[in-house]
């Protein structure tokens, strides 16, 4: 079971531990208060009680927002213990040091540092010990829903082949109904009897859901089973509706032009370019601010491997809103040379045209710090599918379906495909990445931007996918 949160489907458990720990982290900063003082309340203050919970409000919310930016409420985390571990002390640090800078701006929120230490220990504790009890405790059959395909040809192949853990943690399978002369592409064993009552069906396997996989609707469609099993409270819905809610990616192999077109979704209201136009500038403002020492080391860095008449900066043609192209800019972390022949290359991993300096700014992605002046010129948005090079934007035009709609938003320095799958270097991986850009473009919004550029962190960090 999937609910949906800032633009994205959250699973039902994550949303539950969120919960937990969120209250768990408030009451942390009460405990730690009665360690420190052996007081719940502060007496020396009349409104003893309005004194503690605003600090707590801050240290629980800023303790999630840094496991959300460590990746720690994903549910495609993929690291082990040890990198669990990593990342869970990571994100209590950052969350303890924006609180305290929140308690220096606003005096009257202070406590003392020894309270909000003991906090910082509890809040890391409780986030371990719920972890560990809730990969044991929790069955995650209690959120998965029941899932029923209507259809066994090849559309329903796009759910049975699903490998991921995370693509397949929100449902369960209970079987396949085959329609009238539709030719079977899944496995015999689990296509439930042929003719039997829909709802009958629904209700001896306890389903939830049906899935509408059917490849022909033009014949057989079972309009009137389907009306008494939505009467009946199970819900109904398309196969690519469902794919995009479990997968976090629009399935081009099963997509169709009149889904786009009759579709939630795909909306590019006034309101929405202003409030993204907004976040660009407000973003890339305050990232300037912070990152000039960094950018200037990178440039004296670059500098003084490559020799003082060397290129600091790497620009480079790329294509943008509407198709048109403009110039990226990026701190150079290849040597000047890398493309003496003119062609333009996919970047390959321990590609021997990165320089010593390049490979750790391009790991730390330090590198795209530059583009921020594309943003700012309205070029790019901080938030939105990487810009391509022309020539790759043109082979890939023509041997993936749909690839120019990727061009219908502003290219982005981070964005959801980026979160979610890896460094792409061949058209296998632009095809996979497309599918996540499309569902971003589809369901793109203020708040899903704000939780994309937040989930950046751990990508940053963590040097996920870098080459």
């Amino acid at each position: 079971m999937r609910i949906r949160l800032f633009g994205q489907y959250v699973h039902a458990s994550i949303a539950a531990l969120a919960a937990v720990e969120a209250a768990a982290f408030f009451g942390t900063l009460f405990l730690a208060y009665r360690i420190r003082f052996e007081t719940w309340y502060p007496t020396a203050v009349e409104s003893a009680r309005d004194v503690l919970w605003p600090c707590a409000t801050v240290f629980s919310a800023a303790v999630l927002l840094s496991l959300l930016a460590f990746g720690l409420y994903s549910s495609r985390q993929r690291a082990r213990t040890a990198g669990v571990f990593v990342r869970l002390v990571a994100a209590i640090a950052a969350a303890t040091v924006v609180t305290a800078a929140a308690f220096y701006v606003v005096p009257s929120l202070w406590i003392g540092r020894g309270v909000l230490g003991l906090a910082s220990l509890l809040a890391l504790t409780i986030a371990l010990v719920s972890r560990v009890m809730f990969a044991r405790i929790v069955n995650e059959s209690l959120f998965k829903r029941r899932v029923l395909v209507y259809g066994v040809g090849q559309r329903t192949t796009a759910i049975s082949r699903l490998r991921r853990r995370s693509d397949r943690r929100g449902f369960e399978i209970v079987g396949f109904v085959q329609p009238d002369d539709e030719t079977v592409a899944v496995p015999t064993e689990r296509v439930l009897g042929p003719g039997a009552d829909l709802l009958e069906l629904c209700e001896r396997y306890e389903v939830h859901e049906i899935v509408m996989a059917m490849e022909d609707r033009r014949r057989g469609f079972p309009l009137v089973e389907l009306l008494e099993c939505r009467i009946a409270g199970i819900e109904v819905t398309e196969l690519l509706t469902f794919l995009e809610r479990e997968t976090g990616r629009v399935r081009i192999d099963v997509l169709n032009p009149s889904w786009m077109i009759f579709g939630e979704g795909f909306r590019r209201d006034p309101l929405r370019l202003f409030s993204a136009r907004l976040l660009d500038l407000i973003a890339s403002l305050l990232t300037v601010a912070v990152s000039v020492p960094v950018m200037t080391l990178t440039a004296l860095a670059i500098k003084l491997e490559d020799g003082w008449r060397a290129p600091i900066f790497y620009r480079q043609a790329r294509v943008g809103l509407g198709g048109r192209s403009f110039e990226v800019l990026k701190f150079r972390s290849m040597c000047p040379d890398a493309e003496r022949d003119g062609q333009a290359q996919w970047a390959q991993k321990s590609d021997p045209r990165v320089t010593r300096v390049g490979a750790v700014i391009r790991k730390l992605r330090i590198d795209e710090l530059p583009q921020i002046l594309n943003v700012l010129r309205g070029h790019m948005s901080f938030v939105g599918p990487r810009p391509e090079r022309p020539q790759f934007v043109t082979e890939l035009a023509e041997k993936i379906p749909y690839y120019v709609l990727r061009h219908c938003v502003k290219p982005g320095i981070t964005g959801w495909a980026q979160l979610c799958y890896p460094y792409g270097s061949s058209e296998e991986d632009a095809f996979e990445k497309l599918q996540y850009d499309l569902y971003y473009i589809k369901n793109n919004s203020l708040l899903f931007d704000l939780a994309i550029l937040v989930q950046t962190a751990e990508v940053v960090f963590m040097g996920k996918g870098a080459r």
